[in-house]
């Protein structure tokens, strides 16, 4: 009996091409980190966020400097702390100043680090992939910290955090299962050759479920709306992805780092959810601003 239904399932196409054993036990962890943030408040929520910051800068400047990119490590994670913690008192408007200040220093900074006499080498180079880092990382992470400080009427900016996570989860499960089990055509085997249009079927799936059950429960509005929200996160989710993958592509990497079991690097996990913090946070606001929410 059990034979024969197991002739019945779908064999995979794929490989999971990961340590599915370890990757489920960091999965469930970090899930926990997040869970635990969100419950004591948002002053939690930043220290998570901002520890991630720290960590993903971390990571992707020192494979830069592996490189042979010059760009100030040290320099830009504190300026990156500096965007996340701005935010608290200043909102919006504070991480705006402070980006711009950083992308000043970045670039004034590097103009001159051979001295005045001597001509800096790769100018433009290290300067624009510094900018890149600066936006990639610490500016889309603030809108994912600020989202704990957005409050409407009938939704607390725990809720949002949830149904962010929740969205993003659901886009990367999905993609992850139809992409294992019946990837078979490339959607851009030039940047990800793993990544199919099967597994992006899967991942629009469950993300716009998601997004309509999440908005419609947690933050009280039109499951209509949250199944658009939860279509434009998983389009920011695969675009991060993709981006993240041509990264390491011109580095000739395969992961940003080994510290999480099973999944490579902190950046590793968080290439879609940068981008999709920035949209949850448009679409909150807007939401609670010019509907009534």
């Amino acid at each position: 009996m059990t034979s024969e239904s197991n002739r019945r399932l779908p064999k995979p196409k794929n490989g999971a091409g990961r340590n599915l054993p370890a990757a489920v036990g960091v999965g469930v962890g970090l899930g926990a980190l997040v869970v635990l943030a969100v419950w004591l408040g948002p002053f939690a929520w930043y220290l998570v966020v901002a520890g991630a910051v720290a960590v993903a800068m971390w990571e992707v400047l020192t494979r830069l400097r592996e490189h042979s990119f010059f760009i100030p490590r040290t320099l830009l994670i504190i300026l990156g702390q500096a965007m996340v913690w701005i935010s608290w008192p200043l909102g919006a408007p504070g991480l705006v100043a402070v980006y711009v200040v950083a992308v000043l220093v970045l670039m004034f900074g590097r103009l001159f680090h051979n001295g005045r006499h001597r001509p800096p080498i790769n100018y433009l180079r290290d300067m624009s992939v510094g900018l890149f880092v600066l936006t990639w990382i610490p500016l889309f992470a603030t809108f994912a910290a600020m989202l704990s400080r957005v409050e409407t009427p009938f939704a607390s900016g725990a809720a949002s955090i949830v149904a962010f996570m929740l969205c993003v989860v659901a886009s990367d499960t999905g993609g992850y299962v139809a992409g294992v089990m019946f990837g078979a055509h490339p959607m851009a085997p030039a940047v990800s050759p793993k990544k199919s249009w099967e597994g992006f079927l899967g991942s629009v799936i469950f993300g716009v479920i998601t997004g309509a059950l999440s908005v419609k429960l947690l933050l009280h509005h039109d499951a209509w709306v949250g199944a658009i929200m939860g279509l434009g996160l998983v389009f920011c989710a695969t675009l991060g992805d993709l981006v993240e993958s041509q990264f390491k592509r011109e580095l000739g990497i395969k992961d940003m780092s080994q510290i999480l079991p099973g999944h490579g690097g902190l950046m590793d996990r968080l290439d879609g959810m940068l981008p999709s913090a920035m949209v949850t946070w448009v679409a909150v606001n807007f939401l609670a601003n010019f509907h009534g929410f």
